[in-house]
């Protein structure tokens, strides 16, 4: 798939992803400017901030004002983003229960291991 400019065009969600890949290896808040010298090929600075702002309306990254703009930083490293998306399916199933059992059964072995040491320290917590 082409875009307008002849270039291909990249598929849904993966200029977000590239977008966090950026705000994740940044040692603090960085700005938009930043985020578009930092991504590969020539983005518009435009889309770069419209990019921003649909991740922070997500609550996947906060924003601090720095002077007339903003710097962002994401909320969560991947797999706490991962974590994030899965609850959000949960929290949207009306029968969690179901949910969590396909999900448990359709495991590998050695998922299901990581699993079960995991429910025993948590278990150990409380």
């Amino acid at each position: 798939m082409r875009n307008r400019r002849g270039g291909a065009r990249r598929a849904p969600g993966e200029l977000e992803a590239e977008v966090l890949s950026v705000l994740w290896e940044a040692q603090g808040p960085v700005s938009a400017g930043d985020v578009q010298h930092r991504l590969p090929g020539e983005l518009a600075y435009t889309t770069v901030v419209t990019i921003l702002s649909r991740l922070h309306e997500k609550g996947v990254v906060t924003r601090e004002k720095h002077g007339r703009s903003f710097a962002y930083r994401a909320v969560d490293d991947e797999a706490g983003l991962a974590a994030r998306r899965m609850r959000k399916v949960l929290d949207n199933e009306p029968d969690r229960g179901s949910v969590l059992a396909r999900f448990v059964s359709a495991l590998s072995e050695s998922d299901e291991r990581v699993l079960l040491e995991l429910l025993r320290r948590h278990e150990g917590k409380e």
